[in-house]
């Protein structure tokens, strides 16, 4: 007779994705998961072969978050310029105020870079949230080109606002994106 589970798949992946949050990929070894999840290190293994294996799951079950997320915004926000940058304001709060974390998000994204199928999921959200934000222009001359433009800023936006760290993310991010849509009106 098989073990019950003592804890969900969902609840772990979680509980690895929260350690590589707050200490980067590196840290997600089987040995500190064990610690943290109270699970044997011969449990994960069972559960996921390798530590590679391991990290995948959880950045795939962060996509997923990201996904869901992204769809919700989307289907809430006005389809306006205002309701495109809700929407990102929106994204901008799982950043979180604290600059060191924004680092540490930097070293997940070098994960999703290396390995090609959080690439490919990475690049498919990219896509829903263009055309996300496009339905936010679409009266708008090539709004498809606006919303990869926002999209850039907000990024960029993101990266600047870690190296300065004045003030909550999603204020800085806002006032940024503000910037650029006065830029871009004719």
């Amino acid at each position: 007779m098989a073990r019950r589970r003592t804890l969900s798949d969902e609840q772990l992946l979680a509980m690895v994705l929260a350690l590589i949050q707050a200490e980067g990929p590196d840290a997600a070894t089987f040995a500190a998961v064990a610690k943290a999840s109270g699970l044997s290190g011969s449990t994960l293994v069972q559960r996921f072969a390798t530590k590679a294996a391991m990290l995948r799951a959880a950045l795939l079950y962060a996509w997923d978050r990201l996904d869901a997320e992204t769809a919700r915004l989307a289907e809430t926000v006005p389809k306006t310029p205002e309701g495109a940058i809700t929407l990102l304001v929106g994204l901008s709060k799982d950043y979180g105020d604290n600059a060191a974390a924004c680092g540490e998000g930097l070293l997940v994204l070098r994960e999703d870079f290396r390995d090609p199928v959080l690439r490919a999921r990475g690049a498919a959200w990219g896509t829903a949230l263009t055309a996300a934000i496009a339905r936010c222009f679409g009266s708008a001359k090539a709004p498809e080109t606006i919303a990869r433009l926002m999209l850039s800023q907000w990024q960029g936006s993101l990266i600047w606002w870690g190296f300065g760290a004045e003030g909550p993310v999603a204020a800085y991010v806002e006032t940024e994106l503000r910037c650029f849509l006065a830029a871009i009106k004719p």
